[in-house]
């Protein structure tokens, strides 16, 4: 099975195609793998399969060529299809032994969560890796409730071995005390995919990290 308690990347940059301000998703994820991101989940859910697969087959070519990894949102047949690196699952999705038994045991699973217990049970079950939050408060993660906390998270990091990815609110200012907490690394949308220079602000986290 993949390793499962070392990440060759820091942060993760997930996508919503419509907060791009300086050009289609494609161009904004190739500037931020110029600047050296070397994760990229596709998380595009209102597309149909056809749509999906079609961007995921472009977003691909970009990662093989800058070396860096495709997770695919929930949607193992796609990660399959245009052979990204993994899939990231919700709380809520198929169980991580079942979409393991589809993709195989070289790509790798991650799961968010939004508690401790969710934590504990990804692992348990099987998840290469942890999105953990909303740390922070954030429009975006509203949907699942309050903010965790900092707390929290350096609560969960010393309970699980498998890397944990903060997301929620993460800012170039609290990315130090997120990774002082526990976290391997941090999650971001708006962060880059709004920033009116991607590859700057890509560059810029980076180097925070």
């Amino acid at each position: 099975m993949a390793s499962e308690n070392k990440l060759d990347f820091k942060l993760y940059l997930v996508t919503d195609r419509k907060q791009t301000l300086t050009g289609t998703l494609t161009e904004v994820i190739e500037k931020a793998l110029k600047a050296g991101v070397k994760a990229v989940q596709l998380r595009e859910k209102d597309l149909n399969g056809r749509e999906l697969f079609q961007l995921a087959y472009e977003i691909r070519q970009l990662t093989k060529e800058y070396g860096a990894k495709l997770f695919i949102n929930e949607r193992a047949d796609i990660a399959l299809a245009v052979n990204a690196d993994g899939v990231q699952l919700g709380e809520n999705s198929i169980p991580v032994h079942e979409v393991r038994k589809i993709i195989g045991d070289k790509k790798l699973i991650g799961v968010s969560c939004h508690g401790e217990e969710s934590a504990l049970n990804a692992e348990k079950t099987g998840a290469n890796f942890i999105v953990f939050g909303p740390v922070y408060d954030t429009p975006s993660k509203a949907p699942f409730g309050h903010p965790l906390g900092i707390e929290k998270l350096n609560s969960v990091a010393k309970r699980i071995v498998v890397p944990i990815i903060a997301i929620g609110g993460i800012k170039k200012n609290n990315i130090q005390e997120i990774v002082k907490n526990g976290a391997s690394g941090v999650a971001m949308i708006s962060a880059i995919i709004s920033a009116p220079d991607p590859y700057e602000e890509a560059s810029e986290i980076l180097r925070h990290l």
